[in-house]
């Protein structure tokens, strides 16, 4: 397919390995993947108007959380999500249900770093997945976890935020 979607996703540090007991390798496995309840109702025509495709019928004001208080908020959410229509429902199987199978099915990086590879099944459609992520750097390539069609390629993934200490739980004690 020629059409190529930069989707965003959360940065999470690897584990280090030299104080980590070895875990065993999980086995490949399928798990359902069921079709969202708060979905919008797509239509077959929808998919094949080529304007509908620069839409985002599942978000199409931005959210809270996304630039609040910041002006042209509405208009930048568009520019960082241009072909989300196209990426979830024309070439993705979002709207449908699959089975996906993989190491780590329900995820999109393996959670101990290196290699995951998936694959989204629908009828007799195989959609594959790769994906890379060590220390900072992260890529993917294929339809995600839902069957949306995504690419990433980041060289600084901003390491995630300590856990701030929690309020309620009393300070360490210190015997000498």
């Amino acid at each position: 397919m020629p059409a190529f979607l930069l989707a965003a996703g959360g940065a999470m540090a690897c584990p280090s390995h030299s104080s980590q007991v070895t875990e065993p390798k999980p086995k490949w496995h399928s798990v359902v993947m069921l079709v969202r309840t708060n979905q919008p109702v797509i239509h077959f025509y929808d998919k094949l108007n080529p304007i509908w495709w620069f839409g985002n019928c599942d978000e199409p004001r931005a959210p809270a959380w996304y630039r609040p208080g910041k002006r042209f908020r509405n208009f930048t959410w568009y520019l960082r999500n241009p072909f989300e229509d196209f990426s979830n429902y024309v070439i993705g199987i979002s709207d449908k249900q699959s089975v996906r199978s993989g190491r780590y099915p329900t995820r999109i990086s393996n959670p101990h770093c290196g290699w995951n590879f998936a694959v989204s099944h629908r009828c007799i459609v195989y959609l594959p997945f790769w994906d890379y992520k060590h220390g900072r750097f992260e890529f993917y390539f294929g339809w995600r976890e839902r069957g949306n069609f995504g690419i990433k390629l980041n060289f600084r993934q901003a390491p995630p935020n300590p856990p701030s200490p929690d309020p309620h739980e009393p300070e360490p004690s210190h015997r000498a």
